[in-house]
């Protein structure tokens, strides 16, 4: 019983984590509206993954989707992109993003 209590809250506090990190590269990589991608040139599309649960609990939304945001800008550096733009909603932990050149 003192077991399961000293790992329930460190299950949340691994749940709160941030995973990922930004790249160099990647910070030149800006999140921008489908509105704004109108003077752009499509590159390619990211499709991320991150971790949508630690063992039995949910991580939270805005935590996860920043991580998916992070992964897609670092993928879009490599693709030769400069911006992304969401194209799917976050679906157990995966999240789609259509990569751009943009002036």
């Amino acid at each position: 019983m003192k077991k399961l209590i000293l790992v329930i809250p460190a299950l949340f506090l691994l749940a709160g984590c941030n995973w990922v990190q930004l790249t160099s590269a990647g910070e030149g990589v800006r999140v921008i509206p489908a509105s704004g991608a109108a003077a752009c040139s499509r590159v390619g599309r990211a499709h991320v993954q991150t971790m949508s649960k630690v063992t039995v609990v949910e991580r939270g939304g805005d935590k996860q989707r920043k991580e998916l945001e992070v992964l897609a800008r670092n993928e879009a550096a490599d693709l030769g992109g400069n911006a992304i733009v969401s194209e799917s909603l976050v679906v157990d932990g995966e999240q789609t993003f259509g990569v751009y050149r943009c002036p």
